[in-house]
Parts: structure tokens; sequence; C-alpha cells
């Protein structure tokens, strides 16, 4: 089968790896769509394991069962999860299945930017969820970042009306926009430096979309009947981004930060100015639980977030390289989404 073999951001080749055999309790996985994440493209967490076959946002068809897998059967449509809890552990047991240790390690085989990957047997218990007839390859593709971003929100708790501010309006910006709105937000406020994002920012449920290079605190205040934001959401790792969103949090907000930084950044915080007496709440996510994922599954399915409209571009496998580079440049991109049977 072919594979997008992952060497630098650059140099993606498409190579040949013998097609997985499947085991008891296994399936084999027809990738049909796959989404290209923001942490595909964080080189320096990358480097250290190349060369490998990157992709998480997985959608397609089931090609083989293994013996004893009696739940799904050939031709099934799909999105699966590429990491899946124990269930038993202490962080399982309190809420916190993301932060499992079992999760952290477990995996389907090689990676999402190929023709086939294996799904464990421990995936198949509990990482597969099927499509419905209306949702398409692409929309389930959408399936795991919108659990992640359905996680995030449960965890930084946005109540109806609250105001929330998006700091950065890639494709888990945008996200958090659509369904901010769609869970009864009040007014949306989206930041970015790409005309192009700030437009799409608008187009999926932010009443007012800044070039972050225009914004300050006292802006939103004027916008948002004289307050800071009740909620601050940053999708940017980028220092000045997150330094402007801790500074536009409401007394009694809450900040969630939903992307990584470089490698060594870090964030000085003066603790008596910011959050002495203000009670103001940081927190951060990261993956969703099956519940997340069946609940984003639904949301994806009624329409009530449109995750169609943000694909902005496509890609066959030997091109990956033209995705990535695409991603990182983030000018006239949200979402992109490679095709390995195309």
């Amino acid at each position: 089968m072919r594979v997008a073999m992952y060497y630098n951001n650059l140099d993606i080749r498409v190579e040949e790896m013998p097609v997985p055999q499947v085991g008891a309790g296994e399936v084999l996985m027809k990738i049909m769509s796959s989404g290209i994440c923001g942490s595909d493209i964080m080189e320096w967490y990358r480097i250290h394991k190349a060369p490998l076959v990157l992709g998480h946002e997985v959608a397609g068809e089931i090609a083989a069962v293994g013996e004893g897998v009696t739940q799904y059967k050939i031709g099934d449509r799909i999105s699966a999860s590429h990491h899946v809890p124990c269930n038993t552990c202490h962080y399982c047991l309190n809420g916190h299945a993301t932060v499992c240790e079992t999760l952290r390690k477990t995996k389907f085989y090689p990676g999402g930017f190929s023709e086939y990957v294996l799904l464990p047997s421990i995936n198949v218990d509990r990482g597969i969820y099927l499509l419905p007839d209306e949702v398409s390859y692409e929309e389930g593709s959408f399936v795991e970042p919108l659990a992640c971003v359905l996680r995030g929100q449960r965890l930084v708790g946005i109540h109806p009306g609250n105001s929330v501010l998006v700091v950065g309006s890639g494709i888990s910006g945008i996200l958090h926009i659509n369904l901010a709105k769609a869970l009864g937000a009040g007014r949306i406020i989206a930041t970015d430096i790409s005309e192009f994002r700030l437009e799409s920012a608008k187009g999926f449920g932010a009443n007012h979309a800044i070039d972050a290079r225009d914004f300050s605190p006292e802006y939103l205040r004027d916008i948002n009947d004289g307050r800071l934001a009740d909620v601050v959401i940053i999708c940017t790792g980028a220092k000045s981004a997150i330094e402007q969103g801790l500074q536009s949090v409401e007394r009694g907000g809450r900040v969630l930060f939903f992307a990584a930084t470089d490698k060594g950044v870090t964030i000085p915080i003066s603790f008596n100015d910011f959050l002495f007496r203000n009670e103001v709440t940081l927190t951060s996510s990261y993956a969703g639980d099956r519940a997340d994922h069946i609940t984003a599954l639904e949301l994806i399915r009624s329409k009530r977030v449109n995750v169609r409209d943000m694909i902005t571009q496509r890609f066959k496998l030997e091109d990956t390289v033209k995705g990535f580079s695409h991603v990182m440049e983030g000018k006239n991109s949200i979402k992109v989404i490679i095709e390995p049977q195309k």
C-alpha cells in the first residue's frame, strides 16, 4: 500500500509498505479522508520520531475484520480514534480519560496518511464510530477534531449568553466559533492576522472579527458592553497572542489553552495583577473522550456544526507535502484534507 512518509515538514514522500495483516480482534480500515491537524505540522514535536506516517483525523470503511470481531463488518463506514483510554485507571475513573497513560500510548498503524490503517483490538472495542448515511467521509474525518473542541468547551464552561473571545482563527478557532454559536454563546469575537481567516470566522458565527495587530482590551470593552470576555479560548501558540488573550478575560472569567507553543516558550504571569481577587480560571484540554466523539458525530450529522464548508483544499496522497505547506502558511486555508484513494 502507499503511505505518505514524514521526514520533516518539507520532506514527505510516497512510499510502499505492506498492507497490515489483521489479527484476532482487529480491524483493517480503508482510509477515504484524512485531515491535516495543526499538531501534524509541529515539527519540533514530530521530527525526533521521523520517519513515520502521520494522520489521525480519519474516516473510511472496514476492509477486513479479525477473528472474534462481531460488532462490525466489511463495508461499514466509520470514523476511528487513534488514542483510546483504559477506562479503569485513576484518571479514567475521575473524568479525565484524556490524560490516561494508555490513551497516550495507543494508536492505529501506521497512520492516517496511508491507504489503510490497522485498528488494534482496544481501538476496535472503544474507538470506532459508525457513520450515518448522511455523513460523508470528509465530514467523518472531523469527528476527532470536533470531539477535542467539545471537551475543551466542556472544561472551560461556556454558558448561554457568555461572551467568547477566540484568539487565532485557524481550523481549531473556527470549530470553537461554530460550536460556541451552536451551543448558545452570546457575543463571539475572533482575532487573527489573516484576512481570509477573519472573513471565515465571521462566516462561521463570529460577531466581530478583528486583526490581532489592531486588537486591545480597550477595543474589546468598546464592542462588548464595557466588559472583557467571559471566556477566552487561545487557539494559537504565538506568545504575543497568548499574552493578548490573558489580558482580555473578565473578572470571574475562564481561559482555555487549546494550542501548544514552540518548544521552550514560557509565558510570565503576574499573580497579583492577573489572578489575585479576580477569580480567573485557567485550564487546558487534550483530545476528546468517547462521549465527546459521539456528540461530535451527532453535531455533524444534524449540521449544527457545519464542517463541510470548512474544507478549503483537498490533495491526493502524493501531494501531502503541498497540504502541509498550505497549513503552515495559513493564508488561504482552514481545513486541508488528504484523500489516499485518489
